[in-house]
């Protein structure tokens, strides 16, 4: 499950500094070695840039779901069925214009990283 792999990478990156998604991202294009580790890293690094209010995550292997895991879900599920309507309109329903394309390019890359796996 992502949700799971996102929290056990979220509870790494507790005391890391936070990025700028911005900057973050065009150094996730110019090097893409590790790049599923990477992805997910910055993802969790710069995840409180895109949203308005303090994100909650939950221990790995937790069956409740917090309300952030559970729009990333949702997330996931619409790349997953090709849904390019419902991503659009969650990402655009929560993050602000200035980081939804950069959100966007991580969610849909670690998505396409986990299902190669």
């Amino acid at each position: 499950m992502i949700i799971n792999h996102l929290r056990v990478v979220a509870l790494k990156c507790r005391s890391a500094a936070r990025v700028d998604l911005d900057k973050a991202c065009a150094l996730l294009l110019a090097d893409p070695a590790d790049a599923q580790m990477r992805h997910a890293e910055t993802l969790m690094r710069g995840y409180r840039q895109a949203v308005a209010k303090r994100p909650v995550f939950f221990r790995p292997g937790t069956d409740e779901l917090s309300f952030d895991e559970a729009w990333l879900g949702r997330l996931f599920e619409a790349i997953e069925h090709k849904d390019d309507d419902s991503f659009r309109f969650l990402i655009q329903s929560r993050v602000p214009r200035w980081t939804q394309r950069n959100l966007a390019f991580l969610i849909r890359s670690i998505s396409e990283e986990f299902h190669q796996v």
